[in-house]
């Protein structure tokens, strides 16, 4: 029950003062009070059974309380009434349970799942001019309007490299046809005023800015978004350097003479500590926190190409035709790193006493070269095909794993021209956000009447003319996965007036 204050802050404890030192002496956490049987909590911690139902259904009714679900359906004698009560119910529109912000394109979504849903973190990773700023810039936009595009709230733009673009945000203002139709009216269109920005340089900055001066504007301003623009940048910055030795060369130390496993430690708690202050934060105020992530080239563990599979013609038929033992021992390395232009040894005829010395194995059978009898012959090697085969990975490898849960390689057969990604800072990172979602890109070409390649003939070069780029979720709470590969991903373009769906 350690973690029950952190869980529920507001619970009434000390109405269970009896039963909690002994819950947390036997380390009974609040999971298993809302998975296990009471039956299985009483022998474990030998407390009274009713005592435990009633402390794991206050529990139950807490959490949904904080989560706003409601407690159920009404019973048959409360749904018991006339027709006029019934029909007005029906015609009752309900309420969606959690706000969504609205990338403000119906193809885009669609594939969300409505938009960006409040009280979870969210993170839009991709590539360099994926379209992972445009998006951000949507959403701060987006939320300022009333349901159901927005949720009539400000944002806040933390940025830890570029600042605000204002210029861009104005174009869209200007282009988008949902800032400019007259359905909304025009004290709540969105405006420039509405948006708090700051950047943050370095981590000790954006560590101070996000755990005192962000929970005091997020209740002041009526803050709805908050938009962390990258989250990587910094952590790249303060915990991948390299110290260099006087000699010149990289070394394993890090900042502070600290060794790159301590680094990473370091960096994995700092990690932790943001996942959890931005999910208090999204949980507390009911807002969407939105978090852009760098990526990174994913290569082979190997780290070279697959051996051929069959061997090449005319391996191993000397063997088979049964020559020499000292052809068939010879490899292509030994063979390559012959000296043809060396003449060959002279012929050693060894002595008695080199003879004692020598392993039986070694003398040769005959004066004249004869094969050893076929009972002293060493057995023949094992086929090609057991010697480079691979062996499958493991289902629960990490590079097996990895596909899943990146938004890149999961195809069932990927190409090998395919360039794979990883977004950055690793698994302890994604397992602090709720939501990823992946932006995919990829060149299309064209002819040019500028790019001749005179080698081939004076013969025009394709060149990339235009990029198409692709969504696709990875994994979220509310919505279904998209996948494998661009399947069920929907295309979109990059416009002045912000993002635009593209239908096939």
């Amino acid at each position: 029950m350690t973690d029950l204050a952190r869980i529920l802050p507001h619970f009434p404890a000390s109405q269970y003062a009896n039963l909690i030192p002994s819950l947390e002496k036997h380390q009974v956490t609040t999971s298993e009070l809302l998975t296990l049987e009471a039956a299985d909590i009483g022998k474990r911690t030998q407390l009274p059974l009713l005592d435990v139902k009633r402390l794991c259904s206050a529990v139950l009714a807490a959490l949904h309380a904080d989560l706003g679900v409601e407690n159920g359906l009404p019973d048959a004698a409360s749904r018991a009434g006339n027709d006029e009560d019934s029909g007005a119910l029906d015609e009752t529109p309900q309420q969606p349970r959690w706000p969504k912000i609205s990338t403000l394109d119906p193809v885009i979504d669609e594939i969300l799942g409505g938009g960006i849903q409040t009280g979870h973190i969210t993170e839009l990773t991709g590539e360099a001019g994926a379209g992972k700023t445009q998006f951000l810039l949507t959403l701060l936009l987006a939320v300022q309007l009333p349901p159901p595009h927005g949720i009539g709230r400000n944002a806040l733009y933390i940025s830890t490299e570029a600042s605000l673009s204002t210029r861009r945000l104005t174009q869209m203002l200007r282009n988008n046809p949902v800032f400019t139709s007259h359905s909304i009216p025009f004290s709540e269109r969105p405006s420039l005023d509405n948006i708090i920005s700051t950047t943050t340089p370095d981590l000790e900055s954006q560590e101070h800015i996000l755990t005192y001066q962000v929970p005091v504007e997020v209740e002041r301003r009526n803050i709805g978004l908050i938009v962390l623009d990258s989250v990587a940048a910094n952590y790249r910055a303060e915990f991948d350097r390299s110290v260099r030795h006087d000699s010149g060369a990289l070394g394993t130390m890090g900042e502070g003479g600290k060794s790159v496993g301590q680094n990473m430690g370091a960096r994995s708690a700092e990690l932790v500590r943001l996942g959890t202050l931005l999910r208090d934060l999204a949980r507390k105020h009911n807002i969407a926190v939105v978090v852009s992530n760098q990526v990174a080239d994913r290569f082979d563990r190997a780290g070279s190409p697959a051996l051929p599979r069959n061997p090449p013609s005319g391996y191993g038929k000397t063997a088979a035709a049964g020559g020499p033992r000292r052809h068939q021992e010879s490899s292509p390395l030994a063979a390559r790193s012959k000296n043809p232009d060396q003449p060959p040894l002279p012929h050693v005829e060894p002595t008695s006493s080199m003879a004692d010395a020598l392993p039986a194995s070694s003398i040769p059978y005959g004066d004249n070269g004869e094969e050893e009898p076929p009972a002293q012959a060493r057995p023949p090697p094992p086929p090609m095909d057991e010697i480079v085969q691979m062996p499958a990975p493991p289902a629960l490898n990490f590079d097996h794993q990895q596909r899943w849960f990146t938004g890149w390689g999961d195809e069932p057969w990927p190409s090998s021209t395919q360039s794979l990604k990883t977004p950055s800072l690793g698994l302890v990172w994604a397992t602090q956000i709720a939501c990823r979602i992946a932006l995919i890109k990829a060149p299309r070409y064209g002819k040019s009447r500028y790019s001749i390649d005179d080698d081939a003939g004076g013969s025009v070069m394709p060149t990339v003319k235009t990029w198409r780029r692709w969504m696709k979720i990875v994994f979220a709470p509310h919505v279904a996965a998209t996948g494998p590969g661009l399947e069920g991903a929907a295309e979109f373009e990059i416009t002045m007036g912000g993002l635009k769906g593209v239908v096939r």
